[in-house]
This record gives structure tokens, sequence and C-alpha cells, in this order.
């Protein structure tokens, strides 16, 4: 089988990664488009922007099949055909998801010896799970890390595991953009 693509895209809110992002696939030529959705309608302002990404995919005419998965991102690989296109929108989102999984029982996963570095190993085999299967993978994520870190220990934790996450899809990946104001500057 041949190994698929991993294109990462990050920037800052609102940059135009998630139009820049399904653009890219549909330009692939994949059998399916697939859209790996982690945000939860927390607040209005999620519900709206949910609602807008999904008004965005019914706009094209090529068919994108939304998978709703805010945590244990594991859990779609079998759902990942060859030749595939996946779209997962976001690192950032499914990061919060995975850190403070266990908060409403006062056991978040932060706090559990272990629980996020065998998230992130978790993490790292799905996604080398979709390439080696021969899927284009296509990752965004959010770049907050242009601001100094942060003083608050959680927040300060949270950069610290989007740095490690972001370096190692930099390091797998085929293509890396950053977007600001919807232009796409190449890095790798």
């Amino acid at each position: 089988m041949v190994r698929g693509t991993l294109t990462f895209i990050s920037g800052g809110v609102r940059s135009g990664k998630t139009a820049f992002a399904e653009n890219w696939l549909m330009d692939r030529n994949c059998s399916r488009l697939i859209y790996l959705a982690t945000g939860v309608a927390s607040d209005d302002e999620m519900q709206l922007r949910i609602n807008r990404h999904q008004q965005d995919r019914i706009a094209y005419k090529e068919k994108w099949t939304t998978i709703e998965q805010p945590r244990k991102i594991e859990e779609i690989i079998p759902h990942i055909l060859p030749g595939d296109g996946v779209l997962f929108d976001c690192v950032t989102t499914w990061l919060a998801n995975e850190l403070y999984e266990g908060w409403a029982t006062e056991n978040p996963c932060f706090k559990r010896n272990n629980c996020m570095e065998e998230k992130q190993q978790q993490f790292h085999k799905t996604i080398s799970s979709w390439l080696h299967n021969g899927a284009d993978v296509v990752v965004i994520s959010n770049e907050v890390l242009d601001e100094p870190l942060s003083n608050i220990s959680d927040v300060l934790l949270y950069q610290q595991w989007l740095g490690r996450l972001h370096q190692w899809l930099v390091q797998q990946s085929d293509h890396a953009f950053e977007l600001t104001y919807g232009l796409a500057k190449k890095w790798k």
C-alpha cells in the first residue's frame, strides 16, 4: 500500500484554514471526503461556527461525510479507507477535549499520571494508521503559540502540549502551511 500524504495547516482563528483545507482535499481527487469534526457546541458562538462549517460543506458539489468525534479519534480508524481524504478539524479543540476529559468528576486527564502521554501516543498512532492505509490527511490547528507563554498553569500546560503536537505534525507532514488573512504561506 502506498502511504498517503499528510498536510498540516495552522493559523489564527478565522484565518481561512478550513476553506483552504477543504479546497486542498477536493483538488486531490480522493475517493471519499471525510470531515472529522472535533468541536462541541458548548456555547452559542461555537454552535454558530459549527453551523457555518456544515453549510460550507453542503455548498460543494462533492459529498462530505462528517464524523463528529470530539475525543478518541482512534475510534474512526476502521472507517478510513485507502484513497479517502480526511480533514481533521481541529487539533486545538481535540486537545482541549482530551486534556479536560474527566473535568466533571474533578479528575481531568492532565492531572492523571501519564494520561496525556498516552493520548499523545494514540494521536501519533492514529495519524500514522490513516497514512499507512493510503489516506490523504489534512490536519488543521489554530496557532496560539505566537503569544508569550502564559503565567496560568493550565494555559501553559495546554501551550506545551500543543507545541509538541505541532512539531510532530510538521516533522511527519509532506506539506505544511500557515494561513494569515486567507493567504497561505507554505513552510514545507
